[in-house]
C-alpha cells in the first residue's frame, strides 16, 4: 500500500511538473508551432510583425563604393516569436555565407519598438538599436537610429517594412534627414514566402 502511495504521488508530481513547464513556454517554437506563437499576455502590438513570422527567400542588395547596386544576394529571413511569445526574434542567412538578426522587444510604458541588431561579420560589444512603430495608416513599419550623412548632416538611419502580403513583404534602409524630406536608399530587401 505504502508503494502504491509512492506511486500515485509521483505520477501526480510529475504530471504537475509537466503543466508548470507548459505553462511559461507554451508559446515557444515547437513541432506544432514552428515559429511560435504571440502570448496573448503580450501588448497587442507583438503581432505588428505578424506579417512577417515565418521564412521568406529574399534578394538582398546594398549600394556599392559608386553608389550604384551591387548584384542581388539570396537570403533567408526567419521571424519568430521568442521568450514564451513576449519578443520577436530575427534571423538571415545569406549565400554570400555571412549572418545577421534582431531581438525585438515592444516597451508599452514608452508605446515604442526596440530593435537590438547583430551581425556574424561584425561582432561588437554593444547592438545597434533602432526605436519606431508600426504606422497602420500607411501600413508600413518604421524603426529609426540617429546617424550622420557623409557630409556630416544630422539625420537618421530608417528602416521600413512594407508591401504585406500574403505572398511576403519588402524591407529598405536608408538615410534621412530630420525632416525626413531627403532619402538616401542604401538598402533594399525584397522577400518571398515559402510555401
Amino acid at each position: 500500500m505504502r508503494y502504491l502511495t509512492f506511486l500515485l504521488l509521483y505520477v501526480v508530481a510529475i504530471q504537475y511538473g509537466f503543466a508548470q513547464v507548459t505553462t511559461y513556454n507554451q508559446y515557444e517554437v515547437s513541432d506544432k508551432n514552428p515559429f511560435g506563437l504571440p502570448n496573448p499576455k503580450a501588448p497587442a502590438q507583438i503581432t505588428d510583425f505578424a506579417p512577417m513570422i515565418g521564412k521568406c527567400d529574399c534578394k538582398s542588395q546594398v549600394r556599392n563604393q559608386d553608389q550604384s547596386w551591387a548584384d542581388p544576394i539570396d537570403m533567408v529571413w526567419t521571424f519568430k516569436y521568442i521568450m514564451n511569445g513576449m519578443g520577436v526574434q530575427d534571423e538571415t542567412v545569406k549565400s554570400d555565407g555571412s549572418h545577421s538578426g534582431s531581438i525585438r522587444q515592444y516597451n508599452a510604458d514608452s508605446a515604442r519598438w526596440y530593435v537590438h541588431y547583430y551581425a556574424s561579420a561584425t561582432p561588437i560589444s554593444n547592438l545597434s538599436s533602432w526605436e519606431g512603430n508600426l504606422n497602420s495608416e500607411k501600413d508600413k513599419i518604421v524603426l529609426y537610429r540617429p546617424s550622420k550623412a557623409p557630409n556630416g548632416m544630422d539625420g537618421f538611419y530608417r528602416l521600413t517594412f512594407y508591401n504585406f502580403s500574403k505572398k511576403g513583404y519588402n524591407w529598405v534602409g536608408e538615410w534621412v534627414n530630420k525632416e525626413e524630406t531627403i532619402a538616401f536608399p542604401t538598402w533594399k530587401i525584397e522577400c518571398k514566402r515559402r510555401e
